[in-house]
């Protein structure tokens, strides 16, 4: 048999069929066996935020003293992967935008804007703010722990009052589109500013802009924030600190209204035979009335004297 060139011809669109491009996702097990080398890749490399990487250093005193597997660096791998590619955005960028604090991911409010202006929808993104005020000086009362109570202090921060909104033009409308208005008051109001180690009180303008900008894209683009706040946002609703494996957590006592040994469950009398927990706020239902009366006559009762338990080797006999 003589191979000629139209037989040639005739075979290469059955072998581009058998070569089909494998492209990575959960959908299938080739493209999910690809995200699963890339992840092996990227976890592996120094470059990667700390989170993302198999390995997480383990310090002393400020200082390195040795290394541990980190268990959870591939998978944070795949879902960074995942998303870049639902979004279709370089991964490395993602990585290094994405932050996680008690395991939700948010985004930095650089990568927020900078998702805005190279969408290709609006132009750049621009701001509005206003010149500041008079210096007002503003009291509140903030937490502190002093061994291992907590305690409420006075304080005292000079704040001068701005307002800000972000603005970009659609571009196939043309429409000018502006964020809701940021003010100081409102960073005061929400407890914004008064949080320890705020923002707010050293670069409030810097703030401003930020907040702005994020919902800006909640409102005219969530689909390139995919439902996600900013860390500057979660970092202000609870007090967070960035952890040695590079992800940001929070201490839960700080969230108490004391330390967890003071914490006691206590139960207030609400009607006879119910009673609410203090805690969850349970309603307990009701004794029924026949047991109630029952425990009221055991109560009655005179309590009968036990007998002196006899030593051992002794027998008490009954003599008729």
């Amino acid at each position: 048999m003589t191979t000629t060139l139209q037989n040639l011809q005739a075979q290469r669109p059955a072998q581009q069929e058998q070569q089909q491009e494998v492209i990575m996702g959960f959908g299938n097990l080739q493209g999910f066996e690809l995200m699963q080398r890339a992840a092996n890749v990227l976890t592996n490399s120094t470059l990667v935020p700390v989170a993302y990487r198999n390995q997480k250093e383990i310090k002393s005193y400020g200082k390195v003293t040795g290394y541990e597997e980190n268990k959870s660096g591939m998978a944070n791998c795949i879902v960074a992967l995942n998303m870049a590619q639902r979004m279709k955005a370089d991964p490395l960028m993602v990585m290094q935008n994405l932050h996680i604090i008690e395991g939700r991911p948010s985004w930095s409010s650089q990568f927020i804007i900078a998702a805005i202006n190279s969408c290709g929808r609006y132009s750049p993104l621009r701001f509005e703010l206003s010149e500041p005020g008079e210096p007002v000086e503003i009291q509140y009362t903030a937490s502190e722990w002093k061994n291992g109570n907590r305690t409420e202090v006075q304080k005292t921060v000079v704040v001068r009052h701005q307002e800000c909104y972000a603005w970009a033009l659609e571009e196939k409308t043309g429409a000018h589109l502006e964020s809701p208005k940021i003010t100081i008051q409102m960073a005061i109001d929400e407890g914004w500013l008064t949080k320890n180690g705020s923002k707010w009180q050293t670069m409030p303008e810097l703030m401003l802009r930020y907040r702005c900008a994020s919902f800006f894209g909640r409102l005219y683009a969530p689909e390139l924030l995919m439902g996600l706040q900013s860390t500057e946002e979660n970092q202000d609703i609870i007090d967070v600190e960035k952890g040695d494996d590079g992800s940001y957590g929070v201490e839960v006592s700080s969230v108490r209204s004391g330390p967890a040994k003071e914490q006691r469950r206590e139960s207030i009398q609400h009607e006879p035979g119910e009673t609410i927990d203090t805690l969850t706020g349970e309603v307990q239902e009701k004794e029924p009335v026949a047991t109630r009366a029952t425990r009221s006559a055991r109560k009655s009762e005179p309590v009968k004297q036990q007998k002196p338990e006899q030593e051992d080797g002794d027998f008490e006999l009954d003599m008729e």
